[in-house]
């Protein structure tokens, strides 16, 4: 009860609302650089602590506020879900509270500035990578995602992918931090430190390697809006294809559950889908949120329609969002379809990744659906298959009115950055937009008060780029960072007793040898 009473229970607010701070940088594209000094008075905080624990319970408030106030537009699905979530997920950050105080509480030397610049990046990585597990939610709201507009911050991810940025971000803040907390001869370390983050994107932007040109593909969306039922939400995406006609589109791509009846059972959905495909010219990419005939359960399936009806080319999602399209042990958490709009009836899982052939020019296309494009290894693996485009199909209808259709479109940027490969971003309902192979948006996106039609010439691109290649050697770096220290501050503990241990020896001998400790003697009467 301690933390509730006093300077503690003031402190412990001030951590909630410093944690929260970072969240500025993500509904606003105009606030992206907010985030290169919005740790700073979390971190200004946690150095003050009266002692290691308390610094862990302030850095755990602090994740819980980050958590709440990047996902706050969950609450109409949640519930109290989304605080339960938020508070044990915010005991990630709990080390990493330790770790500010250890390092930069006090006077800290060249040794311990130096090592903050690695090693609180690292462990704030850490934090993100288990919650980035699909089951805790997924990796949604990272720190270095809210850099996808800033061209030097894709050209970071194309390197290392949002990890390498999501790092960056934390060593600009940590570099901000030490010039107050420094002693004076680490001062000259504290601005090396942030010449180094100054630097680092600066040589990634002259130096890192480019994708290079390979032609265009002309990609078409189609965004109905906000319309309710599956068979009116049809009707509405096959009144828009239709005005597609003499466009010149090589590929037609509808939103996430476009369609809700499982085309095997219903040929005339299948014979409007594949005259739409012929008046156009091109083939659809739809997604099916059906239950299938040959298989138990609803899945949400990309499937490829041409002029012949539909190709057999298919994905079902892989991943799922916990709590909207199932519910993580229903055994023990069913109720929670009554208190919030939680799945009825699980999903389910397809089981691998898929590249289809799609169009005249005959690209490869890798679908992810809605959620799976959070993850930057899913990306990653569709290009090592061979994909050439992204398409992520996306519905974002019950967060309309929220930031949270801007911000899963961003994710396109993110993506074909990592990958050297376009992303396009079809919704539903939401935002949809289209990103070059370096990230670059290209054409207007379709906003979230807005049904309609965008046709983008989307660039392709060829060669693979370095994340591609050496996939996430920036986690295993962090990780690497984090246990060489662990190591070395073992080491140093351990060599320590070994040394107190003959001195507590000698300090026990016979009175009058150096070092003994003499008792006080009762004086006599």
């Amino acid at each position: 009860m301690g933390v509730l009473r006093g300077s503690r229970w003031r402190r412990g607010v001030l951590a909630v609302g410093a944690g929260a701070l970072p969240a500025l940088a993500f509904p606003a594209p105009s606030l992206w650089w907010w985030a290169y000094a919005a740790l700073v008075p979390w971190m200004l905080l946690l150095r003050s602590a009266d002692g290691g624990r308390r610094a862990a319970v302030e850095g755990w408030l602090g994740g819980a506020g980050f958590l709440l106030a990047t996902h706050h537009w969950l609450a109409p699905n949640l519930h109290v879900f989304l605080v339960v979530a938020a508070v044990l997920l915010g005991l990630l950050w709990a080390p990493w509270g330790w770790l500010v105080r250890h390092l930069l509480a006090g006077a800290p030397g060249p040794g311990r500035a130096l090592a903050a610049v690695v090693l609180l990046p690292s462990a704030w990585l850490a934090a993100e990578l288990v919650r980035s597990w699909e089951y805790l939610g997924g990796p949604w709201a990272l720190l270095g995602a809210g850099q996808w507009q800033v061209p030097a911050a894709l050209r970071l991810a194309s390197l290392g992918g949002v990890w390498l940025v999501t790092v960056w971000v934390v060593a600009v803040n940590t570099a901000l931090v030490l010039p107050a907390a420094a002693a004076p001869r680490a001062r000259t370390a504290a601005v090396a430190a942030a010449a180094v983050c100054a630097l680092v994107p600066a040589a990634a932007w002259m130096w890192a390697p480019q994708p290079r040109p390979a032609g265009t593909v002309r990609v078409a969306v189609v965004q109905p809006g906000v319309v309710a039922g599956p068979d009116a939400r049809f009707d509405a995406g096959e009144r828009l294809t239709r005005s597609l006609a003499g466009r010149g589109a090589d590929l037609v791509v509808w939103g996430e559950s476009s369609v809700g009846r499982d085309l095997d059972g219903r040929p005339d959905l299948r014979e409007r889908l594949a005259a739409l495909s012929a008046r156009v010219g091109a083939p659809l990419l739809v997604n099916v949120d059906a239950r299938r005939p040959d298989r138990p359960g609803v899945f949400k399936s990309s499937v490829l329609v041409g002029p012949d009806g539909p190709t057999g080319d298919r994905y079902d999602k892989m991943r799922l969002v916990p709590f909207g399209e199932y519910v993580p042990a229903r055994s023990l958490l069913g109720w929670a379809t009554a208190v919030g709009r939680a799945a009825e009836e699980d999903r389910r899982r397809g089981d691998a990744p898929v590249v289809v052939r799609a169009g005249a020019q005959g690209v490869r296309v890798g679908p992810l659906v809605c959620f799976e494009s959070a993850f930057p290894d899913m990306g990653r693996t569709l290009v090592r298959d061979g994909a050439g485009l992204l398409v992520a199909q996306s519905a974002t209808s019950s967060f309309q009115e929220s930031w949270a259709p801007r911000q899963h479109a961003s994710l396109a940027a993110l993506r074909a950055a990592e990958a050297w490969r376009p992303v396009v971003h079809a919704t539903l309902t939401g935002v949809s937009a289209a990103h070059g192979p370096r990230g670059e948006p290209v054409g207007a996106r379709l906003g979230t008060d807005r049904s309609g039609t965008a046709v983008y010439e989307v660039p392709l691109a060829s060669g693979t780029s370095p994340y591609a290649r050496f996939g996430d050697w920036v986690p295993a770096a962090a990780l690497g960072a984090l246990a060489a220290a662990a190591g070395a501050g073992a080491g140093a503990w351990a060599a320590g007793r070994v040394r107190r241990g003959p001195e507590r020896r000698r300090g026990g001998g016979r009175a009058g040898e150096a070092g003994a400790v003499r008792r006080p003697v009762p004086a006599r009467r």
